[in-house]
């Protein structure tokens, strides 16, 4: 069985590239993703750019294109977001059966865990992302729910054979356990869902000569504004009250935050834990993830998850963040 990007060959990527118009100097440099594939490609007499060639039948065009749309309505209102480039009004393009858009490169780091300075410029960012998302709805993108990322995630494990038998028990009680109070905590915390970033942790705000950025819109969807601020926070308890609370502080300089979303954060977390390894399971006929994540599988991996799982049970019985 093919996999999707098995005909993704460095001469394919630079011959998509040519055929927008640019002229590559032969130069390509794969960078780190597993679910597109993304490539540097050096240009003649101009700045490198960012390929990102997409998983076939992952998005529709529509999805993509709003993506897109995004990117280009927060960078017009100035909020600094890597949006891809337009060129003959489109920016979503196809060569060879692959979709792709390109990127202006845009190099940085990614911000100091707990650095409370940095959080509440982190804050202010996102505060400003949120101005702009919350105006209108998306159209074509998801959703992120308990149904989507929870209930289907194990749905896809428990269907895989990826859990050894022998923890398979362990495991499924205790997601079925997480679930059953995720569905509780959801159907019985108010919030508007608005449009998000999706997938936004450290390294997805890169910071470049002192101005942070935000980067990879691919998981933007709709959802709990809180999605998109807890990412951020690390460390003990103590700490994260300290910087939930810079984060919110630089946000409000922007757009309201409702402190009624706080009590979600750890379902939220829960949720990502159990979307992490139903993707991994999803994607397992992709070459790339049996070499990249040979532990998938294994029995202390899925212990871990066991235990992870558990731990979130019990930080679920805790009192959720506040602000000072």
């Amino acid at each position: 069985m093919s996999h999707p990007f098995s005909a993704l060959t460095p001469d394919l990527v630079l011959d998509a590239v040519d055929s927008i118009g640019f002229v590559s100097d032969a130069r390509v440099l794969a960078l780190n993703s597993y679910e597109n594939r993304v490539y540097q490609v050096g240009i003649e007499d101009s700045e490198p750019l960012i390929a990102k060639f997409y998983r076939p039948e992952r998005w529709s065009d529509a999805a993509i294109l709003e993506e897109h749309a995004f990117s280009a309505e927060l960078a017009d209102c100035e909020v600094p977001v890597v949006a891809p480039l337009v060129h003959d009004g489109r920016s979503l393009f196809e060569h060879a059966g692959f979709r792709f858009a390109l990127f202006p490169r845009r190099g940085g780091r990614a911000p100091e865990p707990g650095n409370l300075d940095q959080l509440y410029r982190l804050g202010q960012l996102l505060g400003r992302l949120h101005a702009v998302a919350a105006t209108r709805p998306f159209v074509h993108r998801e959703n992120l729910g308990v149904d989507n990322f929870g209930h289907a995630s194990l749905a896809t494990l428990l269907e895989g054979g990826f859990i050894p038998r022998s923890l398979l028990p362990a495991y499924e009680s205790v997601a079925r356990d997480v679930l059953k109070r995720l569905d509780a905590l959801f159907a019985t915390t108010r919030f508007k869902p608005i449009r998000l970033h999706g997938d936004c942790h450290p390294g997805n705000m890169m910071c470049r000569d002192e101005m942070f950025h935000l980067v990879d819109l691919d998981d933007c969807r709709m959802g709990p504004a809180v999605q998109d601020l807890w990412m951020m926070l690390a460390g003990e308890r103590h700490e994260r009250l300290a910087q939930i609370s810079e984060l919110v502080d630089g946000y409000q300089e922007f757009h309201d935050f409702d402190p009624r979303e706080l009590p979600l954060i750890e379902g939220l977390r829960a949720l990502r834990l159990m979307h992490y390894s139903a993707w991994l399971a999803r994607r397992w006929d992709d070459p790339a993830f049996p070499m990249s994540f040979p532990w998938f599988g294994s029995e202390r991996y899925w212990g871990e998850q066991i235990l992870i799982l558990r731990e979130q049970l019990s930080a679920l019985d805790e009192e959720p963040l506040r602000l000072f």
